[in-house]
């Protein structure tokens, strides 16, 4: 641990793991001068809906991340081409797999654009290509068939088999892997369409569960997760308090901007009063997106390579970067 004496932790702190903690200057000093800064409208381009991450937290955070996931990306496929030099294959390199996690209204969206950006400017312009797993999803007329509509985002509105096929073939080495496509103006996927991942030299990949460990299967064997795949996660945390203010934040900024938009699925919410709009947002935190944060979400936090905490500002006060 590399934080000041008499530091303190919550549970909610907990580090679950061999972490090396630094404060926010000591992470920032680890920063080197790099060529690629990003000008305002860049970030004003990749930052979320209300998200108040400015070029100073571009420099002072994401900068040295950047910089040690290269470090990642160049050592992994340096061992990549020494295996297969031994094994006498000639396979063409895989791509580097990234994920990012965290809650809902957190900023991972953010972060994962953010890190997309700044790693396609590195000294080697690698293709980087993000993909959120909202696409996998189950189309709302199958989770309402379930009977768990109410329960979207949970790790079993997802349909995990397709998005591990999906990561499984990307790290075979297969040129082109197609994943669905998510609306937030529907509330649904998108019928017919499609995203392509083309080849990429590292692929970002962006969801609420994405750290989940295996699941158990019924004969006592463990199945595939797609965090096995991963070569790098990152983790995007705060209080919980914090969190559901943010959620409660953004909801009325929605309620001002994309949920006038006549196709909008929550059309009806921006027709609401304050007071109803207040009441709808806490119900949906404390019933649905609090409670997948508590059991679903935050207990994989330990399995990240890096965690970003966030204080109630949105800046990040320390990292911690996993040692094994």
């Amino acid at each position: 641990m590399m934080l000041p004496p008499g530091t303190t932790f919550s549970p909610e702190d907990d580090p679950y793991g061999p972490y090396v903690a630094l404060s926010r200057e000591q992470w920032s000093d680890l920063a080197e001068a790099v060529p690629w800064e990003l000008d305002a409208g860049t970030l004003a381009r990749l930052r979320g809906l209300g998200d108040p991450t400015t070029r100073d937290e571009v420099r002072t955070v994401y900068h040295p991340l950047t910089q040690l996931l290269n470090l990642y990306w160049e050592r992994t496929g340096a061992l990549f081409g020494t295996t297969h030099d031994f094994l006498g294959l000639t396979d063409k390199q895989v791509p580097f797999v990234i994920g990012v996690a965290g809650s809902v209204a957190v900023g991972k969206s953010t972060t994962a654009r953010l890190l997309q950006e700044l790693l396609a400017r590195g000294p080697r312009r690698p293709k980087v290509d993000l993909i959120t797993t909202d696409g996998f999803l189950y189309p709302n007329h199958i989770l309402e068939a379930m009977g768990i509509a109410h329960r979207k985002g949970f790790p079993e509105s997802y349909d995990r088999q397709a998005l591990l096929q999906f990561v499984v073939d990307v790290k075979s080495g297969k040129s082109q892997v197609t994943a669905p496509v998510y609306s937030h103006l529907i509330y649904d996927i998108v019928e017919d369409e499609r995203t392509v991942v083309d080849d990429p030299d590292i692929l970002i990949i962006e969801g609420l569960n994405v750290l989940q460990p295996a699941r158990r299967r019924s004969d006592g064997s463990t199945a595939l997760a797609v965090s096995d795949f991963f070569d790098f996660t990152v983790y995007v945390d705060a209080r919980t308090a914090f969190i559901r203010q943010w959620y409660i934040n953004r909801f009325f900024a929605l309620r001002a901007t994309a949920f006038r938009d006549p196709a909008s699925y929550f059309r009806r919410y921006a027709q609401m009063t304050q007071a109803e709009a207040l009441h709808t947002a806490e119900t949906f935190w404390d019933t649905i997106n609090g409670p997948n944060l508590e059991l679903n979400i935050r207990p994989t936090r330990g399995r990240a390579t890096a965690i970003l905490r966030k204080g109630e500002d949105h800046r990040v006060n320390w990292v911690r970067i996993r040692k094994v």
